[in-house]
């Protein structure tokens, strides 16, 4: 044990007792002589070295560690294969640059950029200095087309650098914005960030928030003061909120699963615009039978229910996919559709597809904001999709209306014509109106579509019954009334009283109804509401069955694919309109 200034016992590995080695700073071979300039300078040199590594003291490390939060270098060493080049390790007067480290890593063999605050010294906080290093570290990799990583931990602007630390946070906001689009990053949210320490890292491309974490524009202590609210951290600003938000793409337990979600992420993605993700080799046969999605079928499309039945697209997304790997992104939010990223024949591919098990997967605005991001994301990176429909449509309501539906599924339908990489259409089952005239079909310029046996593609779904048949259903309503009295009076004749004979009469001649407008219905469905017609008119390539799926998709993806030319768009874009 140690003590410090102020007699407080630290905890300390070294041994008191042990005798200390001396850094020697000569050159071997040489004969031994008294230090002079020339070592004093190297002397200098190592303590500089030195300096960013042991800034933080015992002290300060054991308080990071008690709130349960590693270093800035103990995070850097378990992303890291090996150790990091540090690009910066200045230090000014009044610790300019100091509190923020930059470096070239390896991960999983791919170099990446990477950034940390040091919550150790000054809070992690940002001045001039540390936002010309970040922005550096930005450009150099956009220049060498490497990921970006980074580690947020900071307290935010450090005040006594005045409008210093503004201004740095300014350089990193713009050149984080430029490089958007030509290198993936990817943003971990560690301690307890805000004002710019939240802009920053929601610039990335996706961003992954540990549990007992907080970052917001302010803090509980400025609504308090401003708003006359009392609000806790995790309301404010916690995991809870933020992935239902779209702001967080990846809730995890901890510091670690986070870095692990890092690895596992970076495992999917290009290093650059211009690069298709990486291929791995895998041991699951591209001709596959998927079985398990006849089962899924089966039981959905044989119960009671029969076509109404919701199930879980992400159990067919599995079959689907290498080993049934993928990663979900955005897992919490708007479960009526699924983002994803996994692997067919080891080509790497995005899936977009509804989920009929939530809210019957009818697409309403956070639904079509979180396909539109995704897309776009895909579009920039060379990263082909495939569409999954199964959905009655776009959600109605005032609601929905009010806050700008139209808006959201013009920037999903946007995003889908913009589409220029490998890009194919399953339809599962229900296929209707506007949702299927803006999800990738032939006219917005999908490569493949095909159906299974359970599609329904219409230009309304049942309620389209209506219209259709307007005429043969004017006659049966019309003749209600005839018809009840017609059964009132044989009723009475069977010597009924007038009500009873009354009710009925109304209750047999409403099931008379009922089974004409079910055998109108089942018309419906047997001449409009399957894909005989698509099919016909080359809406639908052809029709799969369940089982050849994977088989069908992998292999004209990998044929795209061979054929497909990765390159940045014709002009910057950037992932966030």
């Amino acid at each position: 044990m140690t003590t410090d200034s102020s007699n407080d016992l630290i905890a300390s590995l070294e041994n008191p007792f042990a005798t200390k080695d001396e850094q020697e700073f000569r050159v071997p071979g040489q004969i031994d002589s008294e230090p002079g300039l020339y070592e004093k300078a190297l002397k200098h040199g190592w303590e500089l070295q030195q300096r960013p590594y042991e800034a933080s003291g015992v002290k300060n490390t054991q308080r990071q560690h008690q709130k349960h939060r590693m270093t800035v270098w103990e995070r850097i060493e378990c992303l890291a294969d090996d150790e990091p080049t540090v690009l910066f390790q200045n230090w000014g007067p009044n610790l300019d640059g100091a509190s923020l480290v930059t470096a070239l890593i390896q991960v999983n063999g791919r170099d990446v950029a990477i950034y940390g605050h040091d919550f150790t010294v000054r809070a992690g906080s940002m001045d001039a200095t540390n936002g010309k290093k970040l922005a550096r570290l930005f450009e150099l990799a956009a220049k060498r087309k490497i990921p970006l990583v980074g580690m947020n931990d900071s307290a935010g602007a450090y005040i006594p650098a005045g409008v210093g630390g503004l201004d740095g946070y300014a350089d990193a906001f713009t050149a984080l914005r430029k490089i958007s689009g030509v290198v993936p990053s990817i943003m971990c949210m560690f301690g307890f960030n805000a004002g710019g320490g939240s802009y920053l890292p929601r610039q990335g491309s996706f961003l992954i928030q540990p549990d007992n974490t907080f970052f917001g524009l302010t803090g509980p202590g400025v609504v308090k003061s401003v708003l006359g609210e009392d609000v806790t951290p995790e309301e404010l600003g916690g995991p809870g909120v933020h992935s239902q938000t779209g702001v967080t793409d990846f809730v995890v337990p901890d510091e670690v699963a986070a870095l692990r979600k890092v690895r596992e992420l970076l495992n999917y993605l290009p290093a650059n615009n211009g690069e298709l993700a990486p291929h791995q080799q895998s041991s699951d046969p591209m001709k596959r039978k998927t079985w398990d999605i006849d089962i899924l079928l089966k039981k959905a499309f044989n119960s009671p229910t029969g076509f109404n039945t919701p199930f879980d697209i992400t159990i067919l997304i599995q079959q689907l996919c290498d080993h049934g790997d993928f990663l979900e992104v955005q897992p919490e939010r708007a479960r009526n559709t699924i983002t994803a990223l996994g692997r067919m024949g080891g080509n790497v591919i995005g899936f977009v597809a509804n989920n009929s098990a939530v809210a019957s997967g009818q697409i309403d605005i956070d639904a079509a904001y979180k396909n539109a991001r995704f897309i776009r994301f895909c579009n920039l990176y060379n990263i082909p999709i495939i569409f999954l429909e199964d959905t009655t449509g776009f959600l109605p309501g005032r609601e929905q209306e009010s806050r700008g539906i139209v808006q959201a599924g013009r920037a999903m339908l946007d995003a889908i014509v913009d589409l220029r990489t490998p890009r194919f259409l399953v339809l599962i089952r229900n296929a209707f109106g506007g949702a299927y005239a803006s999800y990738n079909n032939y006219p917005t310029g999908a490569d493949f579509v095909v159906a299974l046996p359970t599609t329904r593609v219409a230009v309304m779904g049942p309620a389209g019954v209506e219209y259709v048949y307007k005429d043969e259903l004017k006659k049966i309503r019309g003749a209600v009334k005839g018809k009840i009295a017609e059964e009132t009076a044989a009723q009475q004749a069977a010597n009924l009283p007038e009500d009873e004979a009354r009710a009925m009469a109304e209750e047999l001649v409403g099931g008379w109804v009922k089974a004409q407008e079910q055998l109108l219905a089942q018309r419906y469905e047997q001449e409009l509401m399957n894909p005989d017609e698509a099919l016909s008119l080359g809406s639908i390539s052809q029709i799969v069955m369940p089982s050849d799926l994977r088989q069908v998709l992998a292999e004209h993806m990998d044929f795209c694919l061979r054929h497909y030319e990765p390159s940045p768009l014709q002009s910057v874009q950037r992932e966030f309109h």
